[in-house]
């Protein structure tokens, strides 16, 4: 990283067709998150069910528990890289993602990898709506257990009941209040949230400790897994795991803008992320491996666990605390980021309460239940799929600002439709196109699309990784020379 140095831009000269309030540079005087902001931001954000049942989805298949901890672990080790690079620029210009995204690809061009994160967004608002329904559902369950019984939402195909879906609506109203509210709303949250999810979780632990005498069989039992196949579920489990914050590694500069140096945002980022997401993940273990001993069968999913619950009371805190969990990491990873990159599509109508709204809708649309109803499906198909087209992405963004640019922009060109970034880049589109080209036949392999095996299905299983290398390596290749020579990209 070099230095803390932020750069303040004046905005008189933006194009207003370009910006606004909500994608403007933030002033310096306003850039006043700590390293303790980004502990607490990534707190609330990982302590979700998403990250409690990934790690028991690595035991179920064949892992030890040692080695599930390492693959999350390190998966977030990784990821922690692009993430603490791509905060960079935040800090230093106080510029979000979608303005960003214009050194690389353009003013116009920016809208692509723009789109890309907003649609993987509103798939993952969708995600943690459903489970934040979930968990209002049981709680209703309590008072009223009739309402089970409820008839489906028809048409049939859509699959869930009329209850279900009200709850989830219900979760979905509080996360629009949220947006609502405003950005800063969310930073309160996460502050508050932060010391009461890491002390539920905790609280989950013993709980589990004390009925199971210990946490149960998976934790004493070995890998079923020969060397063979373990690297068969290690590599395309390791890629899920970089791509569970995929999305973030883009965006992180939509939180960074607000760092008072580059060491908050790294130190916070650091302290944060790797070490949440491997205790929650080891409290997934460990738990669902005390209910073989307490229910004789393995629940990884804690909405269902904690309706095995005896006292309705404990039932009642329990859900309280899932909802807590989930729309503390839904309003931070799945709405900022969206919400500006639609804002950054048409600054002048769309703000970022609008983006947060459009959001909300596409989540709806993509009937998130219906990708949690398969955790094979969650992690071979949602999460390494659409890690390969975020992927390169990133590798185009970094090796743009840190090798090509030596991280100095001209902002206020960044809002200029005739400035050196105007129009489309090209050459990143290109090389966008050659990242995520490779992994396309393994995808459509893994969706039943084609039958094949071997070497396709093998790349797709490093699609994060590939797709980085290969379109960071083309786009450098692509741009060597260009800007130095004064070119226009």
């Amino acid at each position: 990283m070099t230095g803390d140095s932020t750069v303040a831009v004046e905005a008189g000269s933006f194009d207003p067709g370009l910006s606004n309030a909500d994608i403007a540079p933030v002033e310096p005087a306003r850039r006043d998150w700590k390293a303790v902001s980004f502990f607490a931001l990534w707190v609330g954000m990982a302590v979700n069910i998403p990250t409690y049942m990934i790690a028991a989805s690595l035991v179920d298949g064949g892992m030890s528990w040692q080695q599930a901890m390492m693959t999350v672990l390190l998966g977030n080790l990784i990821v922690l890289v692009p993430m603490a690079l791509s905060g960079h620029a935040g800090t230093k210009y106080g510029i979000p993602f979608p303005v960003f995204a214009r050194a690389s690809f353009g003013i116009n061009g920016a809208h692509i990898p723009s789109f890309l994160r907003a649609i993987v967004a509103c798939g993952w608002f969708g995600i943690q709506t459903w489970i934040g329904g979930a968990a209002i559902y049981t709680i209703v369950l309590i008072a009223f257990p009739g309402i089970a019984d409820t008839p489906a939402l028809m048409p049939g195909w859509v699959g869930v009941h009329w209850a279900q879906f009200t709850c989830f609506m219900v979760f979905w109203a509080m996360n629009i209040a949220l947006i609502w509210r405003g950005i800063n709303s969310i930073r309160v949250l996460e502050h508050l949230s932060a010391p009461f999810l890491l002390l539920c979780g905790l609280a989950l632990l013993a709980w589990a400790w004390v009925q199971a005498d210990g946490f149960g069989p998976m934790l004493s039992r070995e890998s079923t897994l020969s060397s063979d196949m373990f690297l068969d579920l290690f590599f395309p489990s390791l890629t899920a795991m970089v791509g569970f914050w995929a999305t973030l590694t883009l965006n992180i500069s939509d939180f960074t803008r607000y760092a008072r140096s580059q060491r908050a945002q790294v130190a916070g980022q650091l302290s944060g992320l790797p070490t949440t997401m491997t205790l929650f993940a080891f409290i997934g273990v460990a738990v669902t491996s005390a209910t073989i001993v307490i229910f004789g069968e393995a629940i990884w999913d804690p909405v269902v666990l904690v309706r095995r619950f005896d006292s309705p009371s404990l039932v009642f805190f329990s859900m309280v605390a899932v909802v807590i969990a989930t729309i503390s990491t839904n309003a931070a990873a799945n709405v900022v980021g969206p919400a500006n990159s639609f804002s950054n599509m048409w600054p002048s109508k769309i703000d970022f309460k609008r983006g947060g709204y459009i959001t909300g809708v596409i989540g709806i649309v993509m009937m998130p239940w219906k990708l949690l109803a398969d955790p094979s499906g969650y992690i071979f198909t949602w999460l390494i799929g659409y890690s390969a087209l975020l992927g390169p992405v990133i590798g185009i963004i970094l090796v743009d600002y840190w090798l090509v640019r030596r991280t100095e922009l001209d902002v206020a060109d960044l809002y200029r439709r005739n400035g050196q970034y105007a129009g489309i880049n090209i050459r990143a589109v290109a090389a966008l196109l050659l990242g995520v080209l490779p992994n396309v036949p393994g995808f459509l392999v893994q969706t039943g699309v084609l039958q094949g095996d071997g070497f396709v299905v093998s790349l797709y299983n490093y699609a994060w990784f590939t797709g980085l290398a290969i379109a960071a390596v083309a786009y450098w290749l692509l741009m060597r020379g260009r800007v130095k020579a004064g070119t226009k990209s």
